[in-house]
């Protein structure tokens, strides 16, 4: 059985980004940028003031000087007056500092008698002024290639006077569920019939990753029905097939598919849940064979497959799994060969310890409601000894 970081490695040497597009700002939020985003021009874009009040020289900033009132500029509306020694000008939150100016004074400070103003206070040379650029300037690069767009670096790219932005193009994934026992949600069921739980979760996890997953037609148990579901794959950056790829009788993904082209890579990992996974390509298309099983084919969706749809959309990618630490809640035995994920709840502590990571005394795979019910996968090494709890461990949270 594979090590789980060397079966990750050597899914992710086979990936490349899947090319790029330019789509409009308003539709860009989730997507990843395929180039550094360049500032076309400066923000603010000239000084301006940051308070309601008074535009003047550092000079007449001094509490009970009385200057003349030589006009007003409201934002949108720059004075093409230059404010000397004894004049001010009337500015608002917005409004560009007319030439002369180097201090604003706020009105709560200014006690105004028609057209003078007294000042009640003494001001600070540059108080209550954006300086042109003081947020970012023309030419600065404001966000890095392979950046997730968030709603706030919209905003960022729309100061930075950006309409269209150049993305990484979502992959391609076809979700194809094989058994047939498989049947979907709300279909006429047998005794021994299975809703096709599984590959509705791992699509929706893989749309909500970037990618545009599509859930293909269920293969049934024979090679005319597995051979069939190929024809989906030509157009795909990446085939993920569940069920199917273990040892058994009716697994046939693996036969089925090597007359098509298939070049297996591996298909056995030393895990739990999620043992029998399959990677290879076929023809040009990547592809991932997770378990039957929903658990573990979230699970290793969790761990490899997210590895794979961050490759193809760009972003850097480690081969090491991300975890963190929390504090065990619970005693575990002494571990096996296998790479445990475990699910937990995880239960925030005080004065800013690490959270309390307690996993469920039933680990069934088949147990989906387990798996809603908990926060993070805690990660256990092969052979890890008996641990009481208390102790430091490794986890991985659930999105």
């Amino acid at each position: 059985m594979l090590d789980v970081a060397v079966a990750r490695a050597r899914i992710l040497e086979k990936l490349a980004p899947c090319g790029q597009e330019t789509v409009s700002i308003a539709s860009a939020c989730g997507r990843v940028l395929a180039s550094p985003l360049l500032a076309r021009l400066s923000n603010p874009p000239v000084s301006v003031s940051s308070m309601d009040g008074y535009a003047v020289c550092a000079e007449d900033a001094q509490k009970g000087a009385t200057l003349t009132i030589i006009g007003e500029a409201p934002a949108g509306h720059p004075s093409s007056l230059t404010v000397t020694k004894g004049h001010c000008i009337r500015l608002f939150t917005g409004s560009q500092i007319p030439t002369g100016a180097d201090t604003v004074l706020i009105q709560e400070n200014m006690q105004r008698d028609g057209n003078t103003v007294t000042l009640l206070a003494d001001g600070q040379q540059g108080q209550f002024i954006r300086k042109q650029g003081q947020d970012f300037q023309r030419g600065e690069t404001v966000l890095p290639a392979g950046h997730l767009l968030t709603a706030r670096d919209i905003g960022l790219a729309a100061a930075a006077g950006h309409v269209w932005l150049t993305v990484s193009r979502r992959p391609r994934v076809g979700i194809l569920a094989t058994g047939d026992e498989i049947i979907l949600p709300g279909d006429p069921a047998q005794p021994d019939s299975i809703v096709n739980s599984g590959a509705f979760m791992v699509t929706a996890y893989l749309n909500s990753l970037g990618a545009d997953a599509i859930l293909l037609p269920v293969a049934r148990d024979n090679g005319e029905s597995l051979s069939a579901a190929i024809e989906h794959a030509s157009h795909l950056d990446l085939l993920v097939t569940i069920g199917g790829a273990s040892v058994g009788t009716y697994d046939l993904v693996r036969d089925a598919f090597k007359p098509h082209g298939l070049e297996l890579d591996f298909w056995k990992i030393a895990m739990r849940p999620g043992r029998p996974l399959m990677s290879g390509q076929l023809g040009k298309t990547p592809m991932i064979g997770l378990p039957g099983n929903p658990v573990a084919a979230m699970v290793c969706s969790l761990v490899f497959v997210q590895a794979a749809i961050r490759a193809l959309i760009g972003q850097k990618v480690s081969e090491k799994l991300e975890t963190e630490t929390a504090i065990l809640g619970s005693d575990l035995k002494q571990n096996d060969q296998r790479q445990d994920f475990l699910r937990c709840t995880l239960t925030p502590q005080p004065d800013g310890q690490l959270p309390l990571a307690t996993p469920f005394a039933s680990q069934d795979s088949a147990q989906l409601n387990i798996l809603a019910k908990s926060n993070a996968l805690l990660i256990r090494a092969p052979h890890a000894p008996a641990v009481k709890a208390g102790t430091v461990c490794n986890i991985m949270r659930l999105p």
